[in-house]
């Protein structure tokens, strides 16, 4: 089997003990130095990554705010515009049917001015014929002595004298 000698023993655990305490003294705390460091900046950089996570959901909130607004600013404006757009229709349909009421209305004056000028001259020529009708036949029933007085003594008869 194995023989294990008391000395071998005693010797390896002096070794073991120089090197724990070589290693206790010089390595142990710059490792766990190190090892401390290396935590901590593992727990700063999951804090920073937290923290960006953090700012990246206000970033992305914010900007869903901000296209909200747009949005509805867009809207508006495009309200803003069709109500103008409807506005300026009716106001150039009401200007134009009070220009054509306007248009007809002189129309309808100018036709009555002209209607009424048409039968005063309609008037004046019936006078001016009628006029040199009658001339014409006062001429050819005067003509003659005897039509004159056969028309005196007519007009005596006729007329009424009591």
């Amino acid at each position: 089997m194995l023989s294990v000698s008391i000395g071998t023993v005693i010797w390896t655990t002096i070794a073991f003990l120089v090197v724990v305490f070589i290693l206790a003294k010089f390595a142990w705390k710059p490792i766990l130095k190190s090892i401390k460091a290396r935590e901590e900046s593992i727990e700063e950089a999951l804090e920073a990554a937290e923290a960006a996570k953090e700012q990246m959901k206000d970033l992305q909130a914010s900007n869903e705010k901000l296209l909200a607004e747009a949005r509805q600013e867009r809207e508006s404006i495009i309200k803003s515009a069709r109500e103008a757009k409807d506005k300026m229709i009716a106001e150039a349909k009401e200007k134009a049917k009070a220009e054509g009421d306007k248009m007809i209305q002189n129309a309808e004056a100018a036709i009555k001015a002209e209607k009424a000028s048409a039968i005063n001259e309609l008037k004046t020529l019936v006078g001016e014929l009628s006029v040199e009708i009658a001339e014409k036949i006062l001429k050819q029933e005067l003509s003659s002595s005897d039509k004159q007085n056969a028309l005196i003594e007519d007009a005596i008869k006729n007329s009424k004298l009591n």
